[in-house]
């Protein structure tokens, strides 16, 4: 488990921010990596703030990736592959007590528990 915690603070003209703690700042040098359907989102920023003791976080949010519906991207620390946070994007027909973000969150987490299942069998075997 990752001691890496990750705290959103706004969504602000199309780019995702938060900052990232962890136990141990010394020294630390967080890879994370960003999803939108399984594929890698590009242009993620981290810019380490030593005076208030947390590292900035930014993802812009690709156009492309804007269509009716729900979508869904994923923040994961990169070297355990666990979820940090996540945010969801709804746009064009309104929909009311859609649950759509959800699922579609739920299906991106099992995905990637399949995958480290699946490399945990492979080291062990």
């Amino acid at each position: 488990m990752s001691d890496l915690k990750l705290t959103k603070t706004r969504l602000f003209e199309g780019v995702w921010e938060g900052f990232l703690t962890s136990a141990s700042m010394d020294n630390l040098q967080p890879e994370l990596e960003v999803t939108h359907l399984n594929e890698p989102v590009l242009g993620l920023e981290m810019t380490e703030d030593r005076e208030n003791g947390h590292w900035v976080v930014r993802v812009p949010v690709p156009v492309q990736a804007l269509s009716d519906g729900v979508q869904t991207f994923l923040i994961r620390d990169k070297r355990t592959g666990e979820a940090l946070d996540s945010f969801a994007i709804l746009a064009g027909e309104a929909l009311s007590d859609d649950i759509r973000a959800e699922v579609t969150l739920l299906r991106e987490e099992l995905d990637m528990l399949k995958r480290a299942f699946r490399r945990y069998c492979v080291e062990n075997s």
